[in-house]
């Protein structure tokens, strides 16, 4: 029996699935539903058929971790890379799930050499990018809610919003609750201002007469009461909102740096930051790049998949360098924030940066020149299994 190979079309309910021998015949297909009655048969046929190779169109989630744990190995196609071959089978512009799965199928047979099998990484690291990408959720939610608390009280109350630098900021969600409205803070005074600052430890540096000229100096609108009390209880529900994700922030983030220092990998990403508590960063490096060292065989691999590496395009006489979209979006944010940083306190990396500044680059182009010496460092350093050394990696 020859190499077979499977390709499989998931979705949310069911799953369609083609598997063909090395000439293109089909040997199965069939779809099977999404429960653990179904992942379980698909499983156990694609071994019984002796599948060599399974393409899918995604790289991680409940399915590809059950195909992995079966021994299967797995192609992870992006989606782009499917629709593009489409054509090659059909011209009538049709679509259909069983379609999908014979296109799926057809590049494990015909293309798997232009395509890595997907690696897994281990517990600990699987475990880090549940948490990391979590606590990214977990911003982006309180940045929602943020934004909404912003636009409420500049309705109705834009006073507060000068007073302190971040909204999030505990010391402003503490003013908030306790005056949520023009109304309740209408026996705010300097003495009384003065005593909330102490006791929030505020640390800002303004004086409380400062802080309530900025606060009696804002627009008053002009509402009824009983608008009044239903924006108050708004602002109340968004202060209480925020708070919650504060706490869940900080939760994870604790839970974060305990794993991030436990990892065998921990030391070598902990070690590119010149702080010791730039530990987010780190972790979400760690846990986008993983363990598994035969996901990226050069430095090359990994400048792409960070988004580091410009795109070629060239015609003729004319060539120019492109923006890479296609790639890991967060570890490209991770290698940004890392080359941004690095810049202020590295030599090497201040000299990458102010030379491509001169060159004509905007900030974010030059970041990513420097995004992509890193690259080279780090992957080195992964490679090796040893921390960063500034005097010896350059």
């Amino acid at each position: 029996m020859g190499c077979r190979y499977a390709g499989i079309d998931w979705a949310s309910e069911k799953h369609d699935v083609l598997v063909a021998d090395e000439t293109g015949a089909e040997v199965v297909a069939a779809t099977f539903a999404h429960d653990e009655k179904g992942l379980s048969s698909l499983c156990r046929t694609l071994v019984r058929l002796e599948v060599g190779l399974v393409a899918i169109e995604r790289p991680d989630g409940l399915l590809v971790e059950r195909l992995l744990d079966a021994g299967l190995r797995v192609l992870a196609l992006h989606p782009n890379k499917v629709a593009a071959a489409r054509d090659r089978f059909r011209v009538s512009g049709g679509k259909s799930d069983r379609f999908d799965a014979f296109v799926l199928c057809e590049l494990a047979r015909t293309d798997h050499h232009r395509f890595r099998v997907l690696e897994p990484d281990s517990d600990r690291t699987k475990a880090i990018r549940a948490l990391t990408r979590a606590r990214e959720d977990l911003v982006a939610v309180r940045t929602g809610i943020v934004n909404q608390l912003r636009a409420e009280l500049e309705r109705f109350w834009p006073g507060p919003l000068t007073l302190f630098s971040h909204m999030d900021a505990e010391i402003l969600l503490a003013f908030l609750e306790r005056y949520p409205s023009p109304a309740d803070a209408r026996g705010l005074g300097v003495a009384r201002m003065q005593a909330f600052l102490e006791r929030e430890r505020y640390s800002g540096g303004q004086h409380p007469t400062a802080l309530m000229a900025k606060l009696r100096s804002a627009p008053r609108a002009r509402i009824g009461e009983r608008e009044l009390a239903a924006r108050r209880r708004l602002v109340l529900s968004y202060v209480a909102m925020v708070r919650t994700l504060n706490a869940q922030i900080k939760d994870l983030e604790r839970e974060i740096r305990a794993q991030v220092r436990a990892h065998p990998d921990g030391r070598i990403f902990l070690s590119l930051f010149k702080s010791p508590a730039s530990v987010i960063t780190a972790a979400e490096l760690l846990a986008e790049i993983g363990d598994c060292r035969e996901r990226y065989p050069d430095r090359d691999a990994l400048a792409a998949d960070a988004g580091q590496a410009a795109v070629a395009q060239e015609s003729g006489k004319w060539k120019t360098a492109g923006f890479r979209r296609a790639c890991n979006k967060r570890l490209r944010v991770a290698f940004c924030r890392l080359a941004d940083s690095s810049r202020h306190w590295h030599p090497w990396a201040h000299t990458l940066y102010t030379q491509a500044r001169q060159r004509g680059h905007e900030h974010p182009r030059a970041i990513r020149t420097v995004g992509r010496a890193w690259c080279r460092i780090v992957w080195q350093c992964w490679r090796n299994h040893t921390p960063y050394n500034p005097a010896q990696h350059r």
